[in-house]
């Protein structure tokens, strides 16, 4: 009963608040309550755009940039906005461009409108508002503008005013992004070139900073030249400019070839003083433009060689004394530095002992540099001070620590003694961490010098049981395994792991097999029933391939031929060597030019950064040819396919008496290249570069056969099949005459230059034809895969003619066993670089499966009536082409095909 009543009182309670809010609701709009003129916020701040009042008018657009700021939409009050465009208010004016700027990409049709209010106050008496005008042109990132641009920055180069003119400078390097035809095609980089002659040097350090912008991104040489008048102008603008502009010289200074030596010792002279600013990043570009020009040899003298050395000391030191994150910087830096010339700071190395207070980032590079500033004189001190950081308490700090101890026993064989016995020491401490990492170091060191420390192995072994780690357990497992013959109890010591085999880590498995079969193949009678256990366990209990794989192996050598296993497991090891380079020498050299940028910092090449790529050399030109006129269109990166085409192959090494000092360039090495275009293939270290390109070296061509993926009998190719009918499309050359040269010749037939077993499926035949004086590839792409082809780029080396694509391959997609035609357009706008013979063409082409790299001799009937070509040097074709056999095979990014 209760429960009935309960659940009345309930519904009757429902129904009565139901009614009373009913009729509260009623009362409150029978008074207009929910009644407003009220339509948003927006709505709020359309009516107070349009006010009558010059103050309400200015808080409105402030708030409307507020929201903006905030992420709110406030494009729908564009028109608005705009009308308060036209004001004396300065203040006003900026906010209403800031606005325009960010939604000009949103609305660019309605950006006309303000198109007549730019252009007036491109006129304003106030040199504030005319600069502030083209500056927010430039800035409105619309193709629809651009045309209404050029007269009002036509009109601001030339104002009387230097600050309108030193940003107008930059609005040209904008306008050239947008489009760079319209740039050259009314003299504006032309016009640039005369800024630099200015008599204000913060507009030259404008007029340089948007020239070497252009550069950088122009394919087209000759955009920025610098003759003996201008690189005057540069040096007496430098002690006057602002920090930015100084910074903005020193990387053109840096860039600029100079001359002689006599020119690179007057710009080493004046640049100098620079050393001393107190800008971290002034004093950095400094120190580029002296690394640069010795790393370059455009200074040879060694007197003048030890007077900047001596001169970069203090300034480094310096750096290093500064706030932590500029020390991080500082540090990057001189790592790369010291890989150059490592006699730099070498008397101050107690300068990057480690501080109390440290950031553990600067902590780390710190031991880095000490690394590298480490020799016979010094290694004590630096030996102390690595053992007083394995008392720290972070953890990851005293890890580096010990493994300093060991990379220092490495790179000094005369210390390694010493090393060792600091090492034995923190053994001795007992402190787990420290005891791992010491015994990961010692391996190292067996590795480095062999049956030279024997009498450590009986101190590891003692701590068999602290063991918990992979790496750690690994390294000792090594230690025994090579030297078993020696320790009595080896085959106890292998059991203890055994035991947990299966519960142990991948690493670890792996190196306990090995060791296991080591011993038996040194004291058979111990390591039987071992051997036995552990290859059955691997091969029937193991899920991981790689275990069971590396036991099949060796399951099958030791029943099949004993001796021969013996000669592969227990073959002779390659000692290590020091690990002070940290980045190849190509990249090395890329970074070098690049000190004081992100690039440095990172040790990435500075493309990764849409940043500065391929060749950034300013040379040299005559006083008279400063002011000719700039024509044509520079290269524009091809959409899709920049990991391949923003890059510069190794330049091929020329005969060293057509090698100026003057001429040398920068190298990026395939490392580089490789790695940007996610191909896996391992670092080939020194063996990248290119050093005689007319005595290969067979072991590095091999290693490209390799990468290449061509077949194991095939390791080298020779200069007589490049040069054969079949691979050069002329019919041979050898043949080739001056009267067949002079007679009309057939249309030469397409022929297969890249074959599908060295294309991983991809066959490339095409021809090099020339019509109506313009050059052209026809290509065939055929795919012999049995998965559709994708991503297709090419690129050519550097070259006698200068030859380079013009156009990206407009091809999307190759179906399994189909084939697609093509015609590249070429031009011969590109980096010229000798080869030998001059006639030769390296190519690279990409797609989804990987790069690949092959070379065409070109015909020299091509070339005949080509009048903008460089000369070509003389030289003969005999009925015997063995004499130029030994010349063929150039270098291709330090690699040889």
């Amino acid at each position: 009963m209760s429960v009935i009543i309960l659940f009345e009182y309930n519904t009757y309670y429902k129904a009565a608040v139901t009614k009373f809010t009913q009729n509260a609701l009623a009362d409150l709009r029978r008074q207009n309550f929910f009644s407003t003129a009220k339509k948003g916020e927006n709505f709020e701040l359309k009516a107070d755009l349009n006010s009558e009042y010059k103050e309400r008018r200015k808080d409105t657009v402030k708030r409307v940039i507020a929201n903006m700021t905030i992420g709110k939409d406030v494009s729908g009050l564009f028109a608005d906005v705009v009308k308060n465009m036209q004001t004396d208010d300065i203040e006003l004016k900026k906010l209403v461009y800031l606005y325009l700027i960010n939604y000009a990409k949103s609305q660019p049709e309605l950006v006309i409108l303000a198109v007549n209010t730019f252009v007036k106050d491109t006129d304003d008496p106030n040199p504030l508002i005319r600069a502030l005008a083209i500056r927010t042109m430039g800035c409105l990132r619309v193709e629809e503008i651009t045309n209404y641009l050029c007269e009002p920055l036509r009109k601001c180069l030339r104002d009387d005013n230097p600050y309108v003119r030193k940003t107008a400078a930059i609005c040209v390097a904008k306008l050239y992004d947008l489009n760079p035809q319209l740039t050259v095609d009314n003299g504006f980089v032309s016009t640039l070139q005369e800024m630099i002659s200015d008599s204000n040097p913060v507009v030259v350090a404008n007029a340089v900073a948007a020239l070497s912008e252009i550069n950088d991104s122009s394919s087209q040489k000759g955009l920025f030249n610098i003759n003996n008048n201008i690189l005057a102008k540069l040096l007496a603008a430098l002690n006057e400019s602002t920090e930015w502009g100084q910074i903005c010289i020193l990387t053109t200074l840096a860039d600029y070839v100079p001359v002689d030596e006599k020119e690179a010792e007057t710009i080493v002279e004046r640049v100098i003083p620079r050393l001393q600013h107190a800008n971290a990043s002034v004093v950095l570009s400094a120190v580029k433009v002296f690394m640069v020009y010795m790393n370059n040899n455009y200074i040879t003298s060694e007197k003048t060689i030890q007077t900047i050395v001596k001169k970069m000391t203090p300034p480094l030191v310096t750096l290093v004394s500064d706030h932590s994150e500029i020390q991080y910087v500082a540090l990057r830096n001189i790592n790369l530095i010291l890989q150059k010339r490592n006699d730099i700071l070498n008397q101050e190395i107690r300068v990057f002992f480690c501080k109390y207070n440290d950031p553990p980032y600067v902590k780390l590079e710190k031991l880095e540099v000490m690394i590298q500033l480490c020799n016979e004189k010094n290694i004590d001190q630096v030996l102390s001070e690595f053992k007083e950081y394995c008392n720290e308490v972070d953890v990851d700090f005293v890890r580096r620590s010990v493994r300093a101890i060991g990379r220092c026993a490495i790179k000094l064989e005369s210390a390694a003694e010493r090393c060792v016995n600091v090492l034995l020491e923190l053994i001795s401490s007992h402190i787990n961490y420290v005891l791992q990492e010491a015994i990961v170091v010692m391996k190292d060191i067996f590795r480095k010098y062999p049956h030279s420390y024997e009498g450590v192995i009986v101190n590891l072994c003692k701590n068999l049981e602290s063991l918990d780690e992979p790496e750690a357990k690994a390294s000792l497992i090594w230690i025994i395994g090579e030297y078993a013959e020696k320790i009595d109890n080896a085959n106890e010591l292998l059991e203890f792991f055994l035991e947990n085999f299966k519960e142990e880590s991948s690493m670890v498995q792996l190196q306990l097999i090995t060791a296991i079969v080591k011993l038996f193949l040194k004291k058979p009678s111990q390591a039987q029933d071992s051997v036995q256990k552990i290859l059955q366990t691997a091969t029937q209990s193991c899920d991981n391939p790689d275990i069971r794989d590396r036991a099949y192996i060796y399951w099958r050598l030791l029943s099949t031929n004993p001796q021969a296993t013996k000669a592969v497991v227990l073959a002779e090891k390659p000692p290590i060597e020091s690990r002070t380079k940290i980045v190849s020498d190509s990249l090395l050299d890329e970074l070098i030019s690049n000190i004081g940028t992100l690039a440095s910092v990172y040790y990435k090449p500075a493309s990764l950064f849409g940043g500065r790529t391929g060749d950034t050399k300013i040379f040299s030109t005559p006083a008279e040819d400063a002011d000719a006129d700039i024509e044509g269109v520079p290269g524009t990166t091809i959409g899709g396919v920049e990991n391949l085409l923003d890059l510069d192959f190794d330049d091929s090494a020329p005969p060293k008496s057509a090698t100026p000092p003057s001429s040398a360039a920068p190298k990026s090495g395939m490392n580089d290249l490789l790695d940007l275009l996610n191909d896996d293939v391992p670092s080939m270290g020194n063996t990248m570069g290119l050093s005689q390109p007319t005595t290969p070296s067979t072991n590095v061509q091999n290693d490209l056969m390799n990468i290449l993926g061509s077949s194991s009998n095939n390791n080298s190719m020779s200069s007589s099949s490049i040069l054969s009918p079949q691979n050069s499309g002329l019919g041979g050359l050898g043949g080739l005459n001056m009267n067949m040269m002079s007679t009309p010749q057939p249309q030469p037939q397409k022929t297969i230059m890249l074959p599908a077993n060295e294309g991983k499926g991809m066959e490339i035949s095409a021809v090099f034809v020339k019509r109506q004086n313009k050059f052209f590839m026809e290509l065939t792409f055929s795919n012999k895969t049995a998965q559709p082809l994708s991503e297709i780029a090419i690129q050519f080396n550097k070259n006698t003619y200068g030859l380079v694509p013009l156009a990206p391959i407009g091809i999307n997609v190759i179906p399994p066993n189909g084939s697609k035609d093509f015609t590249l357009p070429l031009g011969t706008n590109g980096p010229v670089q000798q080869m030998n013979p001059p006639t030769l063409l390296q190519i690279a082409v990409k797609n989804n499966l990987g790069v690949y790299y092959f070379q065409h001799i070109l015909p020299t009937s091509l070339f005949e009536t080509q009048s903008s070509t460089p000369s070509m040097p003389n030289f003969s074709f005999n009925n015997n082409s063995s004499n130029n056999n030994s010349n063929n095979n150039s270098g291709l990014d330090g690699l040889l095909i």
